[in-house]
């Protein structure tokens, strides 16, 4: 295997089932969610950019394997949205069952999601770039956090043009604003609190680890 590919500790057979498991598990999921969605324009674009990114990972697999712990992440991360575009976001139950035990003027599942893009998918990205170009040090916390915020407010405008371009009568729907004028504003601010909090973590783990191995050692 090349070099920098290689996951110390964990035995090759054992981690490509492991991988192959959490794409199964996804691939299950998202076929039982695609049965009767509540919206199914709405659904289709939902998952445009996720398909993407699944296929991305596929093809790229033999080139850059990420470690078990990023695939669980991202498979966590994928799951979490495939419910979103089952439901639309706006009308997820689970966001209502906590709208009305915290008294919220709103159902929050699509701010949960983009928290969880944050926290779950910048752990990910520091891999890739510690590992690609090489990042030490803070600047391994920095840019990964920077480059969510980035994707973040960049993901907010492809929402806004395919909405309008695809299917202008979904646009509401489509964006989840729940009449927030602020909404992706607050989309991206939920992200970037997710990708710090992980990096704080991170940081603190690497500062106290013990040799233990990180793929996206700093």
């Amino acid at each position: 295997m090349r070099a920098g590919l290689s996951e110390p500790g964990r035995p090759e057979p054992e981690r490509e089932r492991l991988q192959g498991g959490l794409l199964l598990w996804y691939g299950l999921f998202w076929t039982w969610l695609a049965i009767e969605p509540l919206n199914r324009r709405d659904w289709l674009l939902e998952n445009l950019l996720a398909l993407a990114g699944v296929a991305l990972l596929v093809l790229t697999y033999r080139r850059f394997r990420f470690s078990s712990l990023s695939y669980c992440l991202i498979a966590s991360f994928l799951t979490l949205h495939a419910v979103g575009a089952h439901y639309t976001y706006a009308e997820v139950p689970a966001g209502f069952w906590i709208q009305d035990a915290l008294a919220l003027d709103r159902n929050p599942f699509d701010r949960i999601v983009h928290f969880a893009y944050g926290a779950l998918l910048v752990y990910p990205m520091r891999e890739w770039l510690v590992r690609l170009a090489g990042l030490r040090g803070l600047w391994s916390y920095y840019l990964p956090v920077s480059a969510v915020l980035a994707q973040s407010g960049l993901f907010e405008v492809i929402e806004a043009v395919v909405a309008v371009l695809v299917s202008p009568e979904l646009g509401s729907t489509y964006l989840g604003t729940q009449g927030d004028e602020w909404d992706a504003q607050k989309d991206i601010t939920s992200a970037f609190a997710g990708a710090l909090l992980t990096m704080a973590v991170t940081l603190v783990l690497q500062r106290g680890r013990t040799g233990d191995f990180d793929p996206a050692a700093g």
